[in-house]
């Protein structure tokens, strides 16, 4: 661990535009030091030259007078002011409405009684900035609903009680009140009331409690309960009025928003995640559009995205499992500028409608997540929810998170159930060829490996949780002392561990104003009892020595451990350094402060119970964990999350027996070769009995790791595995020598990422969390990063993230790697890949409408219907449900297929009269061809509930009989390995049985196969023009000479053999990383970084060549 620790030119450069008058570390050490001996000293200006300059001052005094005023009028601090405040509009008038012939109807004005109640109660009413409601303007409602729906909604207010039921009979679960539309209209404009204060930066966050509920209601149609569709105004007055770019729509309610969903589903500037009780829909409103395979249409595809729960009873584990795996990775690639919630609460336990067993709590973690995005700006609009208590509860959790409380303890959180993980799963294998992140996003799972899940037994409802939220007098604790910089190196004044570090920090943190909403700790020298929990008293005695020791003994004793250097102050600054963070720790525990900063130096989570090590010499963090053990009273279950990028060997080892220690950390390990070397920091560390499985290691085998790749550990490994630990202290080994322009770290992790690692981590142990400084030796970074965790920690919202890459393949290797490690400890890790297997309709279930029909409103919405018909509206593409697709290269091909019709007479109707071209068109060898139809079109309207869905062409393959394919495929060789098997079969990919298909009819002769490529990938611009030269489709492999199974590669037009042979285009792939080849076999092009075959406009003339060279003719074209 050598190096000269300084600062970048990158980062020398990045300060001086920020603060041009702050000169860099370099230059400020250069001025403190004298003239240098022997060097030549400036002469004596002339009387001359002095007269001449103060000609010159007196003349420029003026101007320079007008620079000094004008200066002073600006603000010339460059960091953003953070705003506070939660704006929350509650109007008394949306109570004016009832149903009038049925006082049972479940959405009812004792709903906002309840939770005002609540609200008052717990005094935070008070601590809101109330906003009035207003009513929402004709024009804003027709940025989603037709003028003609409003016109009528708005004659309601004259219709008489018998008028007022025959209409809310011709819609489902609805009823109308003279007062329902005004009541509506005051509900949407509450919501854009939010949006302008929020967007014009007047207060942080929002709430409307409002009601009627929204997210039901489509283009032209009330449905369950709804009129208006808030949320999805309010997006688009968003867009409208205030230029926003891109909106996340995020709906919890237990009901699938289907209204929310139709508005947007063909467009990409408005991102849709639900997460719905679905049960294979039986479940109201019994979409097919409501499932995970429905992910949107056209240039929207992927931008809706379905989370449906297939059993009641689901709990806060299972929601925060579908965050952290889906919502939270793909919002970070989408980046929104606004989130809104359509937040019902009928998820929550006790609801009659929803069944489920969520809490209070796992909302108040919900919201705290999505605080995370959009730069804070986020709105909550309430849908749903019908048990009173419950609903009131979950609303005040909500709040209490937007003011900026921590989130409460999860009572039993455990790990998501069996059929959350496959709904997950389900999922994110619809959603992978759209979100880059989500690329490589489920690991196979080995069942050798791991002992099978078992199946849940009968569902027990929780006892419910009494919620307490603690009275801080202070947020944030700091702790520093400016006497442990006396600690420095005598020998090397450019050691990289030098006392300039922590006075920079501190420097840095009171020039933002940050120390200042601290409350400041003293710090205190740790005892020697509490020393002696992590260390041999041999070793506090060898060290305390050193206090008196001569210049040689200091450097011969420092020589005797790996990476140190030990000066008289040493043991004084170390002991003062361990003491500092056992005080804030007794701070936090005791409720002086809700989490903390230790600016502290040495560092520690090297130092080994009998060893200094890498810069360290007591380990500070192990250390504040007894003693958070000991004043506790009992065992307290502690989280220590090691960032800094060495492995924190020492602390690993002083746990690793330990299970009421569980050990994280996530550093370089570069195969070992990296500091602290050796095979402690590998994947395989786990920790040895009873403390098994709580050392969870991520080894990164190379530079630059950043953003992206800490954010997917942590929504893949790190924070699944802490929520289900459940943590009631969570300490942080801040080493910031993962930061962009570190010299020892070689890693480009910037503080705005540090400080979204920061507020995910603030979600658990309620909120009690402690920042302890260990490594990071460029100054400017080491600053930055401390103070965006700093603000963090004090309630600022996580600053915006620039555009992120996707994650390095070697940090997914790594995190894998790790996953399978930790499996068969951890549950909420088993996120398996499922076969897509959704079920196809029967012909009998395709309907053509589904006429408005009277019904009972109170009972209709959340009830099951199983023999009521499954409307078809609203399917995803082909890309997303079984497939069909070209054949697959490497195998036997078979003739070309034909396509027979589904028979049924609905299923004409049901398209708007589209027409399928039954005939084929013969292309190369191997290929199937549908017929040839187009999705370019865009349909009058999206699907609604209540009218004709329209259904893309492309669409149609959902209603085939099936592909009758003349030949079976052959199979893959049996002496296939597991290795080749999940390689495909250019790349590596798609083996068959991730390809069935259900067959229809009554034959039970055969199972088929067949993939559907992609029609787009994001990786289409890696192909380049074609050589002069052409193609030749018998070229050898350039390796190996084979001439069998050849492969093009459309970056450098390089040819070599698929995977059946030698394998070269795969380790071509691998060395040069070219995404997309193109098979001399049968002309098809696989995306190594999709995983997944691709037909798209940009191969066409690369394709066209090769069947030219191969056939002697032009490919055939569709019709």
């Amino acid at each position: 661990m050598t190096s000269t620790g300084q600062d970048s030119t990158t980062n020398r450069q990045r300060r001086s535009r920020h603060n041009p008058h702050s000169p860099s570390h370099n230059s400020s050490v250069i001025s403190k030091r004298g003239v240098k001996k022997g060097a030549v000293p400036r002469s004596s200006p002339s009387l001359a030259e002095v007269k001449k300059k103060g000609r010159m001052k007196k003349l420029s005094q003026a101007a320079e007078q007008d620079l000094i005023m004008g200066l002073q009028e600006l603000d010339l601090n460059l960091e953003p002011k953070a705003l506070s405040g939660t704006g929350l509009v509650f109007e008394e008038q949306l109570n004016e409405f009832h149903c009038l012939w049925d006082d049972s109807f479940p959405e009812c004005p004792e709903r906002l009684h309840a939770i005002k109640e609540q609200l008052t109660q717990e005094g935070l009413l008070d601590r809101c900035i109330s906003f009035q409601a207003r009513s929402a303007k004709k024009e804003e409602l027709m940025l989603v609903h037709s003028l003609e729906y409003i016109d009528l909604m708005e004659t309601t207010q004259y219709m008489n009680e018998a008028e007022l039921r025959i209409l809310a009979k011709t819609y489902d679960s609805v009823y109308l009140h003279p007062n329902s539309y005004t009541c509506a209209c005051l509900a949407s404009g509450s919501v854009l009331r939010l949006v302008d204060a929020v967007l014009g930066a007047k207060v942080r966050n929002g709430m409307a409690v409002i009601r009627p509920p929204g997210h039901h209601a489509q283009h032209n149609l009330m449905d369950g309960y709804c009129m208006f569709n808030h949320v999805a105004v309010a997006a688009r007055y968003a867009q409208q009025k205030h230029d926003i770019q891109r909106v996340l729509i995020v709906d919890w309610d237990v009901h699938h928003g289907q209204g929310t969903q139709f508005t947007f589903d063909q467009d990409p500037s408005v991102l849709y995640f639900s997460i719905h009780r679905y049960e294979h829909g039986q479940f109201w409103p019994h979409l097919k559009a409501s499932n995970w395979s429905a992910t949107g249409f056209g240039r929207g595809q992927g931008y809706n995205i379905n989370v449906p729960w297939n059993q009641v009873g689901m709990r806060d584990a299972d929601y925060i499992a579908a965050f952290l795996r889906i919502l939270l990775p793909v919002a970070l690639e989408f980046q929104p500028q606004l989130v809104l919630v359509a937040a019902g609460y009928d998820a929550l336990q006790g609801d009659p409608k929803g069944k489920m067993a969520a809490t209070p709590a796992g909302f108040a973690q919900l919201t705290h997540m999505l605080m995370g995005l959009a730069g804070g700006k986020l709105i909550l609009s309430l849908e749903g929810g019908y048990n009173y208590r419950s609903l009131a509860e979950g609303v005040s959790a909500s709040l209490h998170t937007l003011l900026g409380d921590p989130c409460p303890m999860l009572e039993s959180p455990g790990a998501p159930c069996l059929s959350a993980r496959t709904s997950i799963s389900c999922t994110l294998v619809a959603l992978k060829p759209f979100w880059e992140v989500l690329m490589q996003s489920a690991e196979t799972l080995e069942e050798d490996c791991v002992e099978k899940d078992k199946e849940e037994g009968p569902w027990e409802p929780p006892v419910p949780q009494i919620m307490a939220w603690p009275m801080l007098c202070a947020r944030t604790g700091l702790v520093y002392d400016r006497r442990m910089m006396n600690h420095y190196n005598l020998w090397d004044n450019h050691h990289p561990e030098m006392p300039q570090r922590i006075s920079r920090i501190m420097c840095h943190l009171e020039g933002l104003g940050l120390t200042e909403r601290c409350l400041t700790l003293p710090a205190r020298p740790a005892t020697d009892a509490e020393l002696l929990t992590c260390h041999s008293a041999e070793y506090i005695a060898r060290l305390r020595a050193t206090e008196n020791m001569k210049t040689r003994e200091l450097h011969r004793e420092g020589a005797n451990f790996d990476s140190i250097y030990i000066c008289p102050s040493t043991f004084t600054c170390a002991q003062l350094a361990t003491g500092a963070v056992c005080r804030l720790v007794e701070a936090v525990l005791a409720g002086e402060v809700l989490n903390g900063t230790a600016v502290v130096r040495p560092p520690g989570h090297h130092a080994e119970w009998d060893a200094a090590c890498g810069f360290c010499f007591f380990n500070s963090v192990a250390v504040a964990a007894r003693h958070a053990q000991a004043i506790s009273g009992h065992a307290l279950r502690i989280l220590i999350v090691d960032w800094d990028i060495h492995h924190g060997n020492g602390t690993q080892h002083i746990f690793e027996d330990d299970p009421s220690v569980l050990y994280m950390s996530l550093h370089r390990y570069d195969h070992g070769t990296f500091f602290p070397m050796g095979n402690e920091g590998a994947s395989s560390q786990i920790g040895q009995a009873p403390g098994v499985g709580f050392t969870v290691n991520v080894a990164w085998n190379g530079p630059r790791m950043g953003d992206p790749d800490y954010l997917a550990a942590w929504h893949r490994l790190v924070l699944p595995i802490a929520y289900e630990f459940n943590p009631e202290l969570v300490l942080v080994s801040a080493g910031f020598d993962a930061a962009q322009g570190d010299p020892l770290g070689g890693c480009q992790v910037s503080p705005e990422g540090y400080a979204h690692l920061t507020h995910l981590l603030m979600g658990l142990a309620n909120g009690r969390i402690i920042l302890i400084l260990e490594g990071g030796y460029n100054l400017t970074s080491i600053s930055e990063s401390m103070a965006a965790c700093t603000r963090t920690l004090l309630g600022d919202p996580p600053p915006l993230l620039g555009p992120l890459r996707p994650p390095l393949s070697g940090a997914l290797a790594s995190i894998s790697e790790t996953v399978h490690v930790h499996r068969r400890y951890w549950r909420s890790l088993r996120i398996r890949k499922v076969e897509d297997k959704e079920e196809e309709p029967s012909n009998s279930e395709l309907v053509t409408k589904k006429e408005p029909q009277p019904a009972n409103p109170g009972s209709a919405k959340g009830m099951a219907r199983p023999e009521e018909n499954i409307l078809e509206a609203g399917m995803g593409k082909a890309t997303s449900a079984s497939p069909v697709e070209e054949s697959i290269p490497g195998q036997a091909k078979s003739e070309i297929a034909t396509v027979e019709l589904a028979k049924d007479k609905s299923l004409e109707v049901a398209t708007g009269g589209a027409m399928l071209d039954q005939t084929t068109s013969e292309g190369p060898v191997g290929h199937t061809k549908l017929a040839s139809c187009t999705d370019s079109q865009t349909p009058p309207s999206s699907p609604v509930q209540g009218t004709t869905p329209y259904i893309f062409p492309s669409n149609l393959i959902e209603s085939l009989r099936t592909l009758d394919l003349s030949n079976k495929t052959q199979k893959a060789p049996d002496s296939q390995t597991p290795e080749e098997k999940l390689l495909g079969e250019a790349a590596g990919g798609q083996d068959l049985d991730d390809s069935k298909l259900m067959g229809f009819g009554d034959t039970d002769e055969a199972t088929f196969y067949a993939v559907t490529p992609l029609p787009w990938c994001p990786h289409l611009t890696a192909v380049c023009p074609i050589p002069a030269a052409g193609l030749d489709v018998t070229q050898p492999c350039q390796d190996c000479g084979s001439l069998q199974e050849n492969w093009v590669c459309l970056s450098c037009y390089q040819v070599c053999c698929g995977r059946y042979i030698n394998a070269h285009m795969i380790q071509h792939h691998e060395d040069l990383g070219h995404p997309l080849v193109l098979s001399f076999v049968d002309l098809s092009t696989w995306c190594y970084h999709c995983q997944a075959y691709v037909h798209h406009q940009a191969l066409l003339d690369v394709k066209n060549l090769a069947h030219q060279n191969k056939f002697g003719e032009d490919m055939p074209r569709p019709h």
